[in-house]
């Protein structure tokens, strides 16, 4: 939590939400290629 806070008040808390959402945004696109390939395997 501690980095987190430091994070906040070095770059700003627009950045750091920027940084979530990309993170959340890649474990999506990485469930959906799952998904593609599987499709492709079969």
């Amino acid at each position: 939590m501690e980095q987190w806070m430091n994070l906040i008040q070095q770059v700003g808390i627009p950045i750091c939400v920027s940084f979530y959402l990309l993170h959340r945004l890649e474990t999506k696109l990485e469930a959906i290629h799952d998904a593609l390939v599987s499709l492709k395997v079969k």
